[in-house]
């Protein structure tokens, strides 16, 4: 079968659990995955570091990989760039490692837009009423904040039905497990078995006479 990885990109709501549900993920199949990393503008926060967080670049620096077409998908939020180096994420799929994006809807749709074979996975809580009892129960955040998250979710909601799929993070395991599974299942897609479609139709030609 297809030895070359999978790219899945996977957003959701700011309190969907995205984050620890790629750190397990990556836990429990640590040789299978590789989660990109994404550049981005804004300062890093404490305990971050280059290279492994995320890549900090200058403005200016961030502006020349987007005129050398050296990103997957680029976006501005909250006043930061962010976007997605092209040759790390090539690297790890040619190296047979499933790559896994985190990022915003806006760049999803549009890698998507780019790599039609792309597995869009959308993360939500069980419902609108959960979603904000965890965004609370961070007890990091200001009200104003949480008013914001919330209204931006609702904006979010909008786009659900243009990912492939739709992934309730209520059980973090069994989380983990169907995002495994729907990863793997598309090894077995035709589009990524063109090689093997073709040798078998041509051993096959053997048996027409």
């Amino acid at each position: 079968m297809s030895e070359k990885g999978i790219l899945a990109v996977v957003s959701g709501f700011s309190g969907a659990g995205k984050g620890t549900l790629m750190k397990a993920l990556l836990k429990r199949y640590e040789d299978r995955y590789a989660l990109s990393i994404s550049a981005t503008t804004r300062q890093p926060r404490e305990g971050e570091e280059h290279g492994r967080e995320y890549f900090f670049q200058t403005e200016e620096a961030f502006k020349r990989m987007i005129e050398a077409g050296e990103l997957i998908e680029h976006a501005c939020y909250v006043g930061n760039y962010y976007g997605t180096p092209k040759q790390y994420v090539f690297d790890q799929m040619s190296a047979g490692k499933d790559v896994i994006l985190e990022i915003e809807i806006q760049g999803a749709l549009k890698v998507k837009e780019r790599f039609p074979d792309t597995l869009l996975i959308f993360v939500t809580p069980p419902s609108a009423a959960e979603l904000e009892a965890r965004l609370r129960g961070r007890g990091t955040e200001t009200e104003k904040v949480i008013q914001n998250r919330l209204r931006r979710a609702a904006e979010e909601a909008e786009y659900m039905d243009q990912y492939d799929y739709l992934l309730v993070n209520d059980d973090l395991d069994a989380c983990v497990e169907e995002m495994h599974r729907l990863i793997q299942s598309q090894h077995q897609k035709t589009s990524e078995n063109s090689g093997f479609i073709a040798d078998m139709k041509n051993e096959l030609k053997n048996y027409k006479n």
